[in-house]
């Protein structure tokens, strides 16, 4: 960050690691570039077994099947990080993506083996796939994104990450 103060403003497109886009309602989508940063701090996380990794990279909701554990008390609709069930790094990381609950956790053991627990977001198979949309996401991002971003940031790891 230190480094972009020495540039101008109208010259500076990005720094460091892209989090995200924003579309043009405003809203603020998360980018699977940011799970380094977001796997570390996150409150919830849901594993899932090996059988359940293949269908969540091609981009496919987490099943109750393929669910291995769930961080307890884990609300509806909150924000989870994704991770395979064994801890062995795969590309050095054993996180698969991120996503949101569709049931809290003590609903999870009411459902049936096909119900839906984790809506897909994002998945480090989407950056392989979006991997030229990534790097030439154009001059979009300014610095008036970078501070809004840093504002993100800030509040998701405040307050935990919520989508």
């Amino acid at each position: 960050m230190r480094l972009a103060i020495s540039v101008a403003k109208p010259n500076l497109v990005s720094l460091g690691t892209c989090f995200g886009k924003f579309s043009k309602s405003g809203k603020f989508k998360l980018h699977v570039t940011a799970l380094d940063y977001l796997a570390q701090y996150a409150k919830y996380k849901v594993w899932i077994k090996p059988n359940g990794e293949m269908p969540f990279l091609y981009g496919n909701h987490v099943l109750k099947a393929h669910l291995g554990r769930i961080t307890e008390d884990t609300p509806e609709h909150q924000g989870v990080v994704v991770f395979s069930m064994n801890d062995v790094p795969l590309i050095n990381t054993s996180y698969k993506g991120f996503g949101v609950t569709a049931r809290s956790t003590i609903d999870t053991r009411k459902l049936d083996p096909t119900s839906i627990i984790v809506f897909h977001q994002s998945d480090v198979g989407e950056y392989l796939r979006d991997e030229y949309c990534l790097r030439h996401s154009g001059k979009a991002a300014g610095y008036e994104v970078l501070n809004r971003v840093q504002d993100l940031l800030y509040l998701f790891l405040r307050d935990g990450f919520d989508l």
